[in-house]
């Protein structure tokens, strides 16, 4: 069969903020990332009055893992954001751990009003010193509330709400009031399962039941979870529960598995025993959803941590560590296999590229790029980014494993996890289509619209200018975005 060959410039954009006229390297001109320090889980995240608010783990004296606060930015679109100030600083209690919020809209709690309802951060606090010490109920949960639309944060006076029971991994709460029980439901992370408790006013909580002691993968620590509802393609609704496990992903280290089943205000029933995974590639960890998203928007936003804690607080960016995913869409869509959790970039991001053309000709062009192509009937593609210095990385599907190869895309040796082939065993899925978004240290992948999804960091030492596709195919399109600032530092 005849080869065909489309070859594409993709010089990455290095547009700074405004006050600089040159981007950090490594810096992402379309992903957020802190102004400055470290930056791992995302949380907290809400929606409120035209913004959609987004907390991080942070620490900003260094570049590694430290004592943790919660970073905070703003956008209308999830797209451009704003950084504010700190939200929330360690204290006696200890760390600031992951967490959510949620718009206290009938002021349950009782510390704002139902004219100017409160918003109410639920946290983990990991105490060092009673780790330190040798004992194992050092975590525990605490709330904080704000009146300004989340600019302000006052920490509850009667801190922790929630006691730990004895176990040494008991954190990450994540909040929602579920109209059913009516109450507050937490879904939290305890060791190796979750369990569930409710609330009348996000201040006195009672356990509801467990979940998950003999399902799942359990190669580490479950972490950051997430429960929500979400309708199938026929309007009937489910329920989806998100776990981050920390060793035991599918390219090692960390990852999100996902269950999809019934919640009834107590108990959650996943519909099999199948494992699951957001993200098949080695860099989405620690994602949850946007809480207060108005029911006329109707979508189920998900954000994730850009990295692996295999290498994350050793790789090569400066200033700065650590970039989150784009912001995706989650819908549930039946398979074979069962109802089976799709996730693509929301809308907003495929506006930004524009309609860049399909190209069947070599083409030359400059930005951080949009890249799709149809895949054969044969499931055969091959198809790299290069740069001048020979580095490469290259996608490939062959032998029914979709894979991404980074033994050569750069600077991979200050870890020795990171220079490696991922792959995915297709198994009865069709590949039709491939969408790579290219952004200046990351890929990320999604096949057939989102039925399978692969984040990929990459550290090439200068940018990637070329992209080969070999193999034929009906569709080659290329698009770009312009100039673009991420976040104001």
């Amino acid at each position: 069969m005849k080869k065909f060959w489309a070859i594409l410039s993709l010089a990455v954009l290095f547009a700074c903020v405004q006050e600089k006229p040159m981007r950090e390297q490594f810096r992402p001109a379309y992903h957020f990332t802190p102004p400055s320090g470290w930056m791992n889980d995302p949380n907290g995240m809400f929606f409120y009055a035209g913004e959609y608010h987004l907390f991080y783990q942070h620490y900003p004296d260094t570049t590694v893992w430290g004592p943790m606060h919660w970073g905070h930015a703003v956008s209308e679109d999830m797209l451009h954001w704003e950084h504010l100030p700190i939200a929330l600083y360690p204290d006696s209690l200890g760390y600031i751990f992951s967490g959510s919020a949620v718009v206290d809209s009938n002021n349950t709690s009782g510390f704002g009003s139902k004219e100017n309802p409160p918003i109410v951060a639920v946290f983990t606090y990991h105490n060092m010193d009673g780790e330190k010490a040798g004992r194992i109920d050092f975590q525990t949960q605490g709330i904080a509330y704000s009146l300004d639309k989340g600019r302000t944060w006052t920490k509850y006076d009667q801190n922790p709400v929630l006691l730990n029971p004895g176990i040494k991994d008991f954190r990450d709460p994540k909040v929602s009031w579920n109209e059913v029980a009516k109450q507050w439901v937490m879904t939290l992370a305890v060791k190796d399962h979750i369990e569930f408790y409710g609330s009348p006013d996000l201040k006195q909580w009672t356990k509801l039941s467990e979940f998950g002691l003999t399902l799942g993968a359990h190669g580490g620590v479950w972490e950051c979870p997430d429960l929500f509802p979400l309708q199938d393609a026929e309007g009937k609704t489910h329920w989806v529960l998100l776990v981050s496990i920390n060793p035991g992903g599918p390219q090692g280290g960390s990852a999100t598995q996902y269950f999809v089943g019934d919640f009834d205000g107590k108990n959650f029933t996943s519909q099999d025993s199948v494992t699951r995974w957001i993200d098949y590639g080695a860099d989405n960890y620690a994602g949850v959803t946007w809480s207060d998203v108005p029911a006329q928007d109707g979508r189920r936003l998900f954000m994730g941590w850009m990295s692996n804690w295999q290498y994350a607080q050793v790789v090569p960016t400066k200033s700065w560590r650590s970039a989150m995913t784009l912001p995706r869409e989650l819908s549930l869509w039946q398979s074979p296999n069962g109802l089976i959790l799709h996730s693509k970039p929301i809308r907003k991001i495929v506006d930004l590229f524009g309609d860049g053309g399909c190209f069947k000709e070599p083409s030359t062009f400059e930005g951080s790029a949009m890249i799709f192509f149809d895949v054969p009937e044969e499931q055969v593609i091959a198809f790299s980014l290069s740069n001048a210095k020979g580095e490469k990385v290259i996608i490939s599907l062959q032998n029914g494993v979709f894979s991404v190869d980074r033994t050569q895309s750069g600077i991979t040796d200050f870890h020795n996890a990171f220079p490696a082939v991922h792959g995915v065993p297709m198994g009865n899925i069709k590949v039709n289509s491939v969408g790579i978004y290219v952004d200046a240290s990351s890929l990320e992948i999604f096949i057939n619209g989102g039925e399978i999804v692969m984040t990929e960091l990459v550290f090439p030492s200068e940018p990637y200018t070329t992209g080969t596709l070999e193999k034929p195919a009906t569709k080659f399109c290329i698009s770009l975005i312009p100039p673009m600032v991420s976040a104001k530092p």
